[in-house]
Order: C-alpha cells, then structure tokens, then sequence
C-alpha cells in the first residue's frame, strides 16, 4: 500500500484540527470518536466538541453564585453562563480570587498500551492545573487563550477507569498574565470552554508540522519528530481536496533522535489561495521505517501564498498590493460566552463576507479553530493576536504564549500578520519569537503604534490621515478605526474616511471597530443582555447578530464592484461606468442582473414590487480598471418605478444592489387627486380657523398659525404645530386667508427678519389632499433645514412609505439603502442598547411618499420635492452615552419634511472630526429653498 492510498485512513493531529469535521459530527451525534486502527492519530473526547454537544462533568466553585457544593456543569463552557460564580468585565472587581474545580471519569483502552498519550486543552481561563489519577499532568498552565497538551502517558490506567481532575482560577499566580488577559476591554470569563480530548500516537510519530508554501510553488516544510530510528523515512505529497496528488512525491531521510526534519520542493501547477479564490490543498506526510512500513501519518490542509511587507510601498500578498477591508472580531455568543460551534464561527465570517470585507483582526486572542478553518475555506485575511491590552505579558510566559500561538495556527494560509499584543500591550522582547516557529516569517505588529514599517494608529481622526497622506512613510492600515459605539461611527463617516485613506501612497486599508455588540444574556438577571453601558455595544450587528444600518452601508462602500451613478438622467441610455476594486479578480467571474419594477402605492395593501422587465450584463474588467457595463433596457423603460442592477460574485453571492428611482417625487399624485365641484368653507372662533371641505375639516390656530388637528368621518387625527420652520427664530404675525375659487387659501404670515422669509400657503380643495407650499431662507451652519409638525408618539404604530430604506440614514451614512415601498412597525429602539432593527425613530432618505399609521385614521403625505428627508421622531439618547457624539441633534417637531440633516459622531469623535459629510450643513447665502407636500386625510 502507498502513502498516497493509505493516507485517507489516518486520523487527525494537533496541527490539522481542521481535519476533525468527520469526527466532530460524530461526537455530536452522541458516540465517541472512534479509534483507529490504522497507523494514525487516535482521538477520544473527554469534553464535547461545541457547546451545543457538551459533556457534564462534576464541578464546584468557591465562590459567587452556586458555590461551595459539587454539582454538573457542561464541558466546554464559561462557567457565569451556566450560572455559577461572577461576572466581570474590564476588571476582576468582584470575587477576584473566584476558582473551580471539574472531576471527570474516563476510559482508555487497553490497546492504546504501549502508544504515547497527550490530554490535550484547546483553552481553559485562565490558569489550569491538571491531575491524572491524583497525579499532576505538568507545570500548570497560564493564559486563558491558548491550546496547552501535556504526555500522561505513564499516568494512565490501560483499559480502566481514570480520574481527570483540573482546577481553573480566574486570576493568575502571574501577576502580567493578569494585566494582559483580565484587566482588559472585554468579558472576564472562566472555565474549560474549548474541548478537552485524548491524542494517542505511536512512539515514532510526526508531532506536528510547519508549513511555507510560497506563491511560486515553492514548497518548505518543517517535521518536527519523536522517537524517531535510523533508517526511518519522511515522505511527504501535496494533495488537492479529493485526495489526487498533485506534483511529486518527496522523501527525506532521519536518524535516531532527530527532532526536526526539512524538506522542500517546487510543485508545479498549482493556484496561489487568495480571499477572492481560497484555493487549498492537502500535505500528507508520513514516518516509514526502514522497510518502508508506514508508522504514523498526517495530514495538513494548506494554500500557497506569499504574504509580505514592501517598506515605503504597501502589504502584497501573491505580488498584488492588499487593501485590508477589516473589522476586528470577539469570539462570542450572548448564550454561552466564548464557547463557540462551528456553525456559529461560519456564521459570523459569512456575515463579515457579505458586507464586501476581505479580512478580520482576532481580538484581542486567537480565536477557536473552527474560525481559522473558516476563513481559509470561505477567504479572509487574518490579523492573528497575541493577548496584550493594553498590558504586557512578561518575558517567560510570553514566550510559552508565542510558541503555543504560532504553533497552532501557523499553517493557516489565512493568517497573514502576527500582532504582538494591543495598545501599548507589547512585549518587545517576544517579536523575534514569532519566526521560530514559524517558517513562513509573517510580518509581526504592534496594532496602535507606528512598528515595523507599519502605522496602524488607532482612531485617527480626518486630519491624521490627511497629514498621513501628506507625509506618512510608513505602510498606513489602523488597526482600529470608525469606532461603532450605538449607532455611530463603522458607516458613518466611512465614505470620507476611505476615499481619503486610498490616497495615501502606502495604504494597505484598516480594520473597523467591531463586529459585534459584546451583549451577555445575564443568567442573574433572567437573561437580560448586558452591555457593560458604553463598554460593549460597539458592533455593526447585535449580540445576536442583529444588522444596524451601517451593515449596508459597508457592504455598498467597501463592494469590490463600484458604481458612481446617484441619479439616472434623463438621457440615460443604458451605460454605467464600473470600477473594478478586487484585488484579483477581473469582473468576467461576475455576473450583473437588472429589473424594472413597478412599486406599490400609498393604498395598496402589499409593498410587494412588480417586476416589468429584467435581463443580465457581463463584462471583462481588470482589477483596479474602469469600464462601462451595459443594460440593454426595452424602449419603454421610463414607464417603471425604479431600476435595480444586482452584482453577483463567483460564487453567486450578492455583492451588491444599486437602485434609481426613474420618476420625480410626486408622480403617485394623479392616482390621489380627483376633482370635484363641491366648494370649501371657512369659519372662524376665538382660537381657531376652521376650513370644510367635504368630508374633512381642518383646524388652523389663529394665535400661531399652524394646523392644530383635522377631522373626518373616521376620526381626529391630531397632526399639530406645523409647519415650524426646523431651527429658526420667528413671530407669528397674522393669519390671512381667502377663496380661490371652490379652494380656500390660508397663509399665515411670521416676521424672522428681513432675511428669514418663511412663506407658508395651505390650499384646501373638497376631494382632494391639502397641499401646502412652503419657502424659508436660513444662512450659517445648520443642524437641519426644513419643517415639522407634531403627532403624538403613543399613537403612532407604524408607517408605509416610498424612498431609501429600510433604515434610517444619518447626514454622513447616506450609503446602503434601496429605493422602494416600506413597512415599518413602530418600536423605540435604542441602537446598540435593544435590537429590534430596523429602527423606527430618526431620519429616512428620499421619500416620496409617507403613510403614518396610528390609532385614529392612517394619512399620507406627498412630496414632489427631490431630496426630502422624512424625520419619524427622535431616537432616545443612548442610557450608556457619556458624551453626545451618538446623540446628534434633531428639530422639536416630532414629524418633519426636511431638506437637509444631521451627522453622528463616533465614542471618540464628535462628527465635525470625521471629514466633509460630517460637518453641519452650510448656507453661505440667503438663498430661498422651496418645496410643496400634500396631505391627504380621506
């Protein structure tokens, strides 16, 4: 038998813990991993193999909730979510000498006699010490993010029961190991919460291997062995993923003793891995002996690829210049901490995937396997961390942490850069230690400070990186940027951000502020997600995954297919400029398809689109190339709502959809307005004007001039205190009104000065919605512009409306959103704090058309003013905001049709730091702005 046939019998090893998806699914199915019986590893779960296929071991904890007694605790987990002992975040404030203690029976088999035996700990928080049979395992273990294995060999009991026995302490004996894990801007857990599981192999065994695989082909490897005779033989074949060699096999011969063993090859023919194509490939190898016997095999998955550092130029990887499009990501999961499944970790790199990002910084530890596996096989690039925030582990522990780090994901063609702790968290002493174990000598960073030829300053403001486009000389890529604290910061801002970081000569991109809300579901407090105030809600989506608008707005800014086009004109012939941003791939692997809708109107009882025509478009463009793609619309386009255009990658993912309206605001108008014969009238009180027409009447104040409610066979509707000129000092004047044929005219008339012209003119007709045109001049820096009224909040309970939705839109996070028909119902999110997304309250781009639905009598109001925002109240102030960067300004009206809104800031930046959109809105001149909105009651 040959390697190449028997080398699909072996099992798994520490090195390849990619390979265990087989095996994983039989544990989760509830049976034990089975032996084997071929020369191979042999596993057997101790723990489960996620947190949803656990297994109960005996455990008891000193202190905190349901301490001082044995009972059950699932292994993995963290030990607060399965309610034992004491939360804490940032700080082991409470408890802080808080420990627990497991006790685990288990079987070996006695064929596994005369074979060695390691115990092996993907991660336990934060130190572990470990008895077999009474016996200690080894030295005890520091540092709660890192797989430790120890040989128990001699401890165990062949073919009878054995005693596992570990004691956890949240807090270290070393005091560094404490600063850099557990004072730390995240949730300070503890417990066994990765596997624990049983690696046996022959005495003559491979212990695990070290991979280069260049983008030429090149092909280093380094064997590292044990127990090994002379005339023992490496032997070692690339493979692709359905078992076929690819090149030719190598062999390397070893003598007694020898610890590591070098081989290397060119291998023709194969294709580099990359983010876009994440092509990979196996490695067999295999340990014979002299007369050729295979002793033990493995098996490691693998991409050929070149990563590198080019000083004064930029980050290359395969000899194409990066653009890091990143966020940085917690291991998490609001139900069970940093106890994960793989499905869980799938998930979130498809979601990081689908908004257009390309990398992923860990943060701030290495992640579970499955997540590495993931970004391999689906492609990311990886920014791989030493724990360090803002805090250093010292020089002997950080160099077990090193080792252990670098030898379990070195093989990762994901894995791009080392980062050698956090903020100030740098052990300098530790940067060489990377490349001795890692063959490939990725480039190490401090994320924060300008090292290595790298500048990865953390939470630049615009001017920084203006300067850094002006002057910087190091290769420019922040490790955190856009901090999404609530709603702010991550979208907002992001559009000038980046357009200005992709002029810096050496950009390699940056990574945003993060993934998720850290929210646990609190098991003191019913399940309650907690945030920790302003610590924790800094995610584009919720504990639970949930999306915030700037999800959306990402994906459009950071789509590697780019198309410039805000409005069609009227001339529009079908062509649209495309920028190709990929970093490989030329748009031919892509695909565009296009539809021409019809969209629903104000009374229908869908939102449902219909679609009118549709086609596709293909195109060949070059990475970092311009080109037109064409849309061979029918002649007859014009009679549809809006046009989509839809991109779609390789791998048929959507990249992103781009939407145009085709018509002007107001065109719903005709379908609204009938005619009629039947004359208004007018009546007046001592506080009111009161206008009849038809059915509805409506109810002017003649000390303010402003509609007070309007009535009709329904109900009242009490729509009131408008319209105000949003932001503007004024006094009412007088209220005029007079017939205009079967229409009543009402103006009221206010004196803001010379200069503020704000002209009001309600026109009331039988049969036909109230249409009110409006004109104001406002000069210097503005927060908004535009008018509002009041409606109260208690009876709102939703709205259907045509414009950019669903989300709210904010001054400087405009980007994402579709054109269409939108239901929303009403809800009083906070962003960040609660997460029914999306959110109700706040302001919605280019409407066109409005229906409040309420408990009195739904109404809809019109615009044909292009570029209306819709303000639908005011979201509540963050209870976790310190300052008001997130809590940007908005009118006193509750209901507003305005021209012009505010900007949001970010946890550390106001927005008048975040570049041009984020700035006030400037009226240099008096110039009037005009508009007309129709208010139908019927």
């Amino acid at each position: 038998m040959t390697i190449f046939k028997t080398i699909r019998l072996i099992a798994f090893v520490p090195v390849a813990l990619s390979m265990l998806a087989n095996p994983l699914h039989s544990a989760a199915q509830g049976t034990r991993l089975p032996y084997k019986t071929a020369n191979g590893t042999q596993y057997q779960y101790l723990s489960g193999p996620d947190k949803d296929h656990a297994v109960s071991w005996d455990f008891k904890v000193n202190t905190g909730f349901k301490s001082g007694a044995w009972s059950k605790i699932p292994v993995p987990s963290n030990w607060e979510l399965q309610g034992f002992g004491t939360y804490n975040y940032y700080k082991d404030t409470k408890n802080p000498e808080e420990e627990g203690d497991y006790r685990y029976k288990f079987n070996v088999p006695a064929s596994s006699s005369g074979k060695t035996t390691y115990i092996v700990f993907e991660a336990a928080m934060t130190e572990a010490d470990v008895k077999i049979n009474g016996k200690s395992a080894g030295p005890v273990h520091q540092g709660g993010f890192y797989r430790f294995k120890y040989d128990i060999t001699t401890l165990l009991n062949f073919g009878k029961e054995n005693l596992l026995e570990v004691n956890v302490k949240k807090r270290s004996a070393n005091e560094s190991v404490n600063n850099a894990e557990r004072k730390a801007d995240f949730w300070l857990f503890g417990g066994i919460y990765r596997p624990v599981y049983l690696e046996t192999v022959p005495n003559t065994h491979i212990d695990r291997i070290a991979i280069d695989a260049k983008a030429d082909g090149a092909l280093n490897l380094d064997v590292y062995l044990a127990g090994v005779l002379t005339g023992n033989t490496i032997k070692a074949q690339v493979l692709n993923l359905n078992g076929k060699p690819v090149g030719k096999p190598f062999n390397v011969p070893v003598v007694r003793g020898q610890l590591i063993a070098r081989a290397s090859q060119t291998v023709a023919g194969i294709i580099n891995w990359n983010p876009e194509m994440p092509k990979l490939y196996n490695l067999a190898v295999a340990i014979s002996d002299s007369k050729g016997a295979v002793l033990h095999r493995v098996e490691q998955r693998f991409g050929f690829r070149t990563a590198e550092l080019r000083p004064h130029d930029g980050f290359y990887v395969n000899n194409k210049k990066v653009i890091f499009k990143g966020v940085c990501h917690h291991s998490e999961w609001p139900e069970s901490g940093r106890s994960l499944t793989k499905e869980n970790n799938v998930a979130d790199i498809k979601l990081i995937k689908d908004m257009n990002m390309n990398a992923v910084r860990m943060s701030h530890y290495p992640p579970d396997q499955d997540f590495l596996d993931a970004c391999d096989s689906l492609g990311l690039f990886v920014l791989d961390e030493l724990t360090g925030w803002q805090a250093k582990y010292d020089t002997i522990v950080g160099r077990k942490l090193v080792k252990e780090l670098v030898v379990r994901d070195v093989n990762h063609p994901s894995v791009v850069i080392w980062d050698n702790g956090n903020e100030g968290g740098f052990n300098f002493a530790l940067d060489n230690d990377y490349a001795k174990y890692d063959p490939q000598n990725r480039l190490v960073i401090h994320p924060w400070e300008r090292f290595n030829g790298t500048d990865t300053k953390h939470y630049p403001d615009y001017n920084y990186i203006q300067n850094s486009v002006l002057y910087g000389k190091e290769v420019f890529f922040p490790t955190e940027f856009m901090h999404g604290l609530q709603d702010g910061g991550h979208g907002a801002g992001l559009d000038d951000f980046w357009n200005l970081m992709l002029q810096h000569p050496y950009a390699a991109g940056g990574f945003l502020w993060s993934f998720h809300d850290e929210g646990v579901a609190r098991t003191d407090r019913n399940g309650q997600i907690d945030i920790q105030g302003n610590a924790a809600p800094d995610g584009i989506v919720g504990p639970h995954r949930e999306k915030e608008g700037s999800y959306y707005t990402i994906k459009e800014i950071w789509s590697p297919v780019q198309i410039s086009l805000k409005a069609l004109p009227q001339n529009f012939d079908g062509n649209l400029t495309v920028e190709n941003r990929y970093i490989y791939t030329n748009l031919n692997k892509c695909r565009f398809e296009w539809k021409l809708v019809s969209l629903a109107q104000p009374g229908s009882k869908t939102i449902t689109p219909k679609i009118n025509a549709a086609g596709k478009s293909i195109m060949a463009l070059a990475p970092h190339e311009k080109g037109t793609l064409q849309i061979s619309l029918p002649a007859n386009w014009k009679n549809s709502d809006v046009l989509y255009l839809t991109a779609y990658d390789t791998f048929q993912k959507e990249i992103f959809t781009w939407s145009w309206p085709i018509k002007q605001p107001g065109y719903e108008l005709s379908s609204a307005v009938a005619t009629s014969s039947e004359k208004a009238n007018v009546t007046e009180t001592d506080s009111s004007l009161v206008v009849k027409a038809g059915a509805i009447t409506y109810y002017f104040s003649t000390g303010t001039g402003n509609l007070q409610k309007v009535t009709n066979i329904k109900a009242t509707v009490s729509l009131s205190n408008g319209p105000v000129l949003a932001g503007a000092k004024y006094s009412f004047k007088k209220l005029n009104h007079y017939n205009s044929g079967n229409d009543v005219i009402i103006e009221p008339v206010y004196d803001g000065g010379q200069q503020q012209q704000f002209k009001v003119k309600w026109t009331i007709t039988a049969g036909k919605p109230a249409k009110l045109d409006y004109s104001y001049a406002m000069r210097g820096e503005l927060d908004f512009m535009g008018i509002t009224f009041d409606y109260p909040e208690e009876k709102v309970t939703g709205m259907k409306w045509e414009g950019r939705g669903p989300y709210h839109v904010w001054k400087n996070r405009l980007k994402g959103q579709q054109f269409g028909v939108w239901q929303k119902d009403y809800n009083n999110t906070i962003t960040g704090e609660s997460w029914q997304y999306p959110e109700f309250k706040g302001y919605h781009a280019d409407m066109y058309w409005v229906t409040v639905q309420n408990k009195e009598a739904p109404f809809t109001v019109y615009t044909t003013h292009p570029g209306t925002f819709l303000q639908m109240y005011q979201p509540l102030k963050a209870a976790g905001a310190t300052n008001e960067n997130t809590n940007p300004a908005f009118p006193k009206g509750n209901i507003g049709f305005l021209d012009a809104i505010s900007p949001i800031g970010t946890k550390f930046q106001s927005a008048d730091k975040m570049g041009p959109q984020s700035q006030k809105n400037m009226q240099l001149n008096y110039t009037p702005v005009s508009g007309s909105l129709w208010f139908d009651f019927r």
